[in-house]
């Protein structure tokens, strides 16, 4: 994703930011204060499963919660999806159709069937009308990203085939951090 980087802004705008959206004034910001503060660029509150997922990400010390030294990554997170949302979203509908997904997901570097789209499709497709809004498609970004790396990591010669014992597959699931 990094030809899609945007510039850090200042330290100054980010704490203004921050501010505004520590609504408790605790020094933190945690999911709920998060979600209100996103917008998918629809009238519907961001996905909480998306938040909690970027919460994650940046909380470094594992509170539910990131500081003001977190933010500024995780603004520069949120605003680097933004504009890869942009790219693929070529109607500028401000969702992600069958198509876009597929471009996008293939930019990614990934090379899936057209079962396996119409899966993820129909999978962070929150409101089932054949797209996904854009936190949804972090989301969905985020948990491939996960499983694949996971895979990976039993896929020593690369080919694409693992073979594991179920445990060793549960451990796999319930191990990773999505």
């Amino acid at each position: 994703m990094s030809q899609f980087a945007s510039p850090m802004p200042s330290r100054e705008f980010l704490w203004n930011v921050f501010q505004r959206v520590d609504r408790d004034r605790s020094g933190y910001i945690n999911a709920d204060e998060l979600q209100s503060a996103l917008s998918n660029g629809t009238w519907s509150p961001f996905n909480p499963e998306t938040v909690r997922l970027m919460i994650g990400m940046f909380d470094k010390t594992n509170r539910g919660q990131v500081s003001f030294d977190d933010f500024g990554a995780l603004w520069k997170y949120v605003t680097d999806w933004q504009n890869c949302f942009r790219t693929f979203d070529r109607d500028n509908s401000g969702n992600i159709d069958r198509n876009e997904l597929k471009t996008a997901l293939t930019t990614f570097g990934y090379r899936l069937s057209d079962q396996l789209i119409n899966t993820l499709l129909r999978k962070f497709d929150r409101h089932g009308n054949g797209t996904i809004l854009f936190d949804d498609f972090i989301q969905c970004c985020i948990v491939l990203y996960t499983l694949t790396s996971a895979f990976r990591q039993y896929d020593t010669d690369q080919d694409g085939i693992i073979t594991i014992h179920y445990e060793q597959f549960l451990n796999m699931v319930f191990g990773l951090k999505i």
